[in-house]
């Protein structure tokens, strides 16, 4: 019985379609370029996102399609755009997190070991929700590509890219593979080099520009703020789920309860049970909105975040370059040496520092436009949704009242 149960509810997670309408609906007078996910699978060891594309653009072969993407691919995407000297000025959107159910499938395996400790209801009650969870964590990953997607498609360079063309109209395999241990070990190296070589430019190099200067102070501040209003906003979600978990517990011992006693006390305790049942409902409602519209967005921004530093240090990495050509050009003219060659070295670097300093200030600006529209939106469903949830649980407290005196 055990053995089956898990056996079964396990097959039933490696497959789940998610099946969205977005695309039906979206107005193309509004957008050249609409792209988002019309549905994904879920396997046990991959998800494959279906990407719908519609556009006016006549670059494309066609005004409508369809292709099959791997996260890989996603992450490929991500990588070419930021190994791309082309883009050194622009905040690149911040990859989409792996796929990870793991969490999911170990619960429900430690459910099943469990089973015996349980009553048949309390059992399908903690099954139930971990479907539902499941369920959600592959709803919050599917939109997490597909945020990624719509900020290229919305971007006036990034649409223009090759390889975002190729990722939303091939539509045959990519090919792409992930990065093997030899790779990954040099990619993090590489991330200490870089981190050493920022702490290093903070800490010496001095920028000249009042605005960049205010920016990375503001972005290095935000960065902690956020990410410890992430931290607190998950262990709030967490803790609502560990009291709604609680009440499937309370709900169940009740429901046992009622079976050894007499018939008047039975009915009033399967009420209780019944009550404690809504109750929990409603609380992992307002858990998983809480999760969607505030965790979320707070984790988005805190790698957003990490992007804009990112384009900082680029910034400051090139000034730092334009500074080194002019001490290079001086001591080439003071020594009568190879003066054309530095004055060729230090035009590049002026322009390449006036390049991106130009499209830095235009992204960071664009930042702030989109940072306070998104937070203003969530903040304002969310609100929207905890009133409605506190509604929802006042009448159902103030029905449960009503129920009990009737039974008395």
């Amino acid at each position: 019985m055990l053995e089956d149960t898990v056996n079964e509810e396990t097959d039933s997670m490696k497959e789940v379609p998610l099946k969205q309408t977005r695309s039906e609906t979206v107005d193309l007078n509004d957008a050249d370029l609409v792209v988002d996910i019309s549905d994904a699978l879920s396997e046990r060891d991959k998800v494959k996102f279906t990407v719908h594309t519609r556009t006016t653009l006549p670059c494309f072969a066609k005004p409508e399609f369809s292709v099959v993407r791997l996260h890989e691919e996603f992450i490929w995407l991500h990588h070419s755009l930021e190994e791309n000297e082309r883009y050194s000025g622009f905040i690149i959107p911040p990859a989409p997190p792996r796929p990870d159910f793991d969490a999911s499938r170990e619960k429900l395996q430690k459910l099943g070991e469990g089973e015996g400790n349980m009553t048949k209801e309390e059992f399908n009650k903690m099954k139930q929700e971990l479907e539902q969870e499941y369920l959600a964590t592959f709803k919050k990953t599917v939109a997490m590509h597909e945020t990624f997607l719509t900020r290229l498609a919305n971007h006036n360079v990034f649409r223009d890219e090759h390889n975002f063309k190729v990722f939303l109209e091939y539509d045959q395999d990519l090919s792409v593979r992930g990065r093997n241990r030899k790779e990954r070990l040099e990619g993090l190296m590489k991330s200490f080099s870089k981190t050493t070589d920022e702490l290093l430019l903070q800490a010496t190099q001095r920028d000249v520009d009042e605005f960049f200067d205010h920016e990375k102070s503001y972005v290095i501040v935000f960065h902690e703020h956020i990410k410890e209003a992430t931290q607190r906003a998950d262990r709030m979600t967490r803790a609502r789920k560990n009291v709604a978990d609680s009440y499937i517990k309370v709900s169940g011992g009740l429901t046992q309860l009622g079976t050894f006693e007499c018939s008047e006390l039975d009915r009033f305790l399967h009420v209780v049970s019944d009550i404690f049942e809504k109750v929990r409902k409603n609380e992992n409602r307002v858990a998983s909105d809480e999760d969607l519209k505030l965790s979320d967005l707070l984790r988005y921004y805190q790698r957003d975040a990490t992007a804009v530093k990112s384009l900082l240090f680029r910034r400051l990495r090139c000034l730092a370059d334009y500074e080194q050509a002019n001490k290079a050009l001086e001591k080439a003219r003071a020594k009568n040496k190879d003066v054309p060659v530095a004055e060729m070295g230090q035009q590049q670097a002026c322009e390449k520092f006036e390049h991106i300093s130009t499209r830095a200030k235009q992204e960071l600006k664009s930042f702030k436009v989109r940072r306070v529209k998104a937070f203003k939106k969530h903040l304002v469903e969310l609100s929207e949704l905890e009133i409605k949830h506190a509604k929802a649980q006042v009448e159902t407290l103030r029905g449960c009242i009503a129920t009990l005196k009737a039974t008395t």
